[in-house]
């Protein structure tokens, strides 16, 4: 059996040597199978003989897949240069093979070289300077934290736009500083070895929060374009939790200043439709502050925030769903993530206006087992749905619905105070305590979890039916 060929590049991010090492090697027969690549700190192989790469004869490749090449060569992925070279091999015998479209081999290049892209423009966007002072005078330096080895490729651009600042940016990896005419490089930093803050920050967080235009709020937007590890860095995301809390309250404002918002001013339409002298509204509003400060159990050590329902004060229909989810975590308000979405779809073609609801939840904090970067949904327990009871309770009684509807089964438990199966409660409606009407059908996460798309357009139609029946009900009560 032939050893492998091991080719030590003298950095990870190093796209010339491997250029000229994968020029010989195509020259010389060496198959993709038969090379081992490597870079500092990576893990060795010790039975493989090291090869030299003396320069090698050009070998044409398309355009694009040097430029290709140029970003996925900075990925973190241990396999780029062994993914490289094996496409380099099949453009030896094809020039037309970067046209593949169906070649997996490309598509999962393709991908390496477009994340680091996105890298590259997170560090754009999210590098922050902080002045301090030193010998020579004032220096501008940043930390950040990128995902995939860019930081010599991306000097450029701070040198560019930043020629005449004397700055440094400090990451794990590396460290790059400018002193206004030469660019040099360091070993890489912690966070700690970046200063705190200083006296602009202030200023900067001034004009952020003046900026901010909460109608225009989409959380899971903001969480994709700028991931939570960047706020660290960053002194305006300080205010990006209490700015995205106090969204709801703001937007109130901005549309009672102007009618520009008709959408959410249709949607407030019931509450001011209330009778004058009416203290609904200032009870309500009494409910939502004590329930913001609620340790009635250890949730409230999870969550951003509670997350209160909202929705028209005199509504004939209310709606419980289980817990806020990720999103509504963040948003402060109910139903606004995917469940919600489809929750909305589901009310339109059922002919039920959201804006002449109230909707609520079972228990009003973001339970959530921690994943990695991900906070994944964990279903609350007897005790968690008994001590978060009261808040729908007080809901209920305040708003009088002729219909509750329980949307799931935990809504049902908190409801009733029973363990119910939904495709048996959900034919007709159960009495509660209060000797009001409570219909039961399924959760709108449910039919987001259904794999099968013939099932889950049945299970659909399902929903829009017995949202139909609620419908129907609920006028029937009110005449």
């Amino acid at each position: 059996m032939t050893e492998p060929r091991r080719v030590q590049l003298p950095a990870p991010d190093d796209f010339e040597g491997w250029r000229d090492a994968a020029r010989g090697l195509v020259k010389a027969g060496v198959l993709p199978e038969a090379v081992v690549w490597q870079v500092p700190g990576g893990v060795l192989d010790l039975f493989g003989e090291d090869l030299p790469t003396p320069p090698a004869p050009s070998f044409a490749v398309p355009r694009a897949f040097v430029d290709m090449a140029r970003s996925a060569i900075c990925h973190s992925d241990p396999e780029r240069f062994a993914l490289l070279y094996a496409m380099l091999w099949k453009l030896r015998s094809n020039r037309h093979a970067m046209e593949d479209r169906a070649d997996p081999l490309l598509d999962r290049l393709q991908r390496l070289a477009k994340e680091v892209r996105r890298d590259a423009h997170k560090m754009h966007a999210f590098v922050r300077f902080r002045e301090v002072e030193g010998q020579g005078g004032s220096r501008f330096v940043a930390f950040f934290e990128p995902d995939h080895h860019i930081v010599r490729n991306e000097a450029g651009f701070f040198v560019r736009r930043f020629a005449n600042m004397r700055w440094s940016i400090l990451t794990p990896e590396l460290s790059i500083h400018w002193d206004g005419k030469t660019l040099s490089e360091g070993p890489g930093a912690t966070r700690a070895d970046a200063p705190a803050g200083d006296p602009l920050e202030a200023v900067w967080k001034t004009y952020y929060a003046n900026i901010f235009n909460p109608a225009r709020l989409k959380v899971g937007a903001m969480l994709k374009e700028m991931p939570k590890k960047y706020w660290r860095n960053m002194p305006e995301t300080s205010l990006v939790q209490p700015l995205i809390a106090g969204a709801r309250s703001r937007e109130l404002e901005m549309i009672d200043r102007s009618m520009a918002k008709q959408g959410l001013e249709n949607a407030l339409g019931a509450e001011r439709r209330l009778e004058p002298g009416s203290n609904v509204r200032a009870t309500w509003e009494a409910l939502l502050t004590e329930a913001r400060g609620c340790t009635r159990c250890d949730l409230y050590k999870c969550g951003t925030q509670t997350v209160f329902g909202e929705g028209a004060l005199d509504a004939a229909i209310l709606f419980v769903g289980e817990q806020p989810g990720d999103q509504e975590d963040l948003a402060g308000r109910p139903f606004v993530g995917p469940a919600g979405q489809l929750f909305d779809a589901a009310l339109e073609k059922a002919g039920i206006d959201r804006s002449t609801t109230y909707v609520t939840n079972a228990v009003k904090h973001f339970k959530f087992v921690q994943r990695g970067k991900k906070r994944i949904h964990s279903k609350p327990d007897a005790g968690e749905i008994e001590a978060c009871r009261w808040w729908q309770e007080s809901e209920r009684a305040l708003i009088k619905p002729a219909v509750t509807v329980a949307l799931g089964a935990t809504a049902a438990r908190s409801l009733t105070g029973k363990t119910l199966t939904i495709s048996r409660a959900r034919e007709a409606p159960v009495t509660l305590r209060d000797g009001s009407e409570c219909w039961i059908t399924v959760h709108p996460s449910f039919l987001l979890r259904i794999p099968e798309e013939e099932r889950r357009r049945e299970e659909r139609a399902l929903f829009v039916r017995d949202l139909e029946r609620i419908k129907a009900r609920a006028a029937e009560l009110a005449t």
